[in-house]
């Protein structure tokens, strides 16, 4: 198991904090998935309410008692990534609020993979 976060008392999973992140970036328009994955992952988290695993796709680190986020993603062709990039952030720091209560420093964001539309 991965080293955990600690932050504000309470030690938190990387996976635990991935898994927050994934779950509220998938509802962003734009955005195919977080990290690169293949096809039949895609599908199944498409399809499913089963989380699929997020490794280091979602970096997390504690700077000065608040959380530091790098979160990478693949999107679609055609969204502006400026504009995808301030949503994404917008729906990660709302999420980290809610669940965890922690600050948030900031979610640098990483467009590792692009997905272009069959034509």
């Amino acid at each position: 198991m991965s080293q955990e976060i600690t932050i504000a008392g309470i030690g938190i999973a990387p996976e635990v904090l991935a898994a927050i992140v994934s779950r509220s970036v998938e509802e962003v328009e734009g955005v195919a998935s977080v990290g690169i994955k293949d096809l039949a992952t895609n599908l199944v988290s498409m399809f499913s309410a089963k989380s699929t695993q997020v490794g280091e796709d979602v970096e997390a680190e504690v700077v000065d008692d608040k959380l530091r986020l790098t979160v990478h993603l693949t999107v679609f062709f055609g969204y502006p990534f400026k504009k995808l990039a301030e949503v994404v952030r917008e729906a990660v720091v709302s999420a980290i609020d809610a669940q965890v209560g922690v600050e948030v420093e900031s979610v640098n964001i990483c467009i590792d993979s692009l997905v272009f539309p069959k034509e």
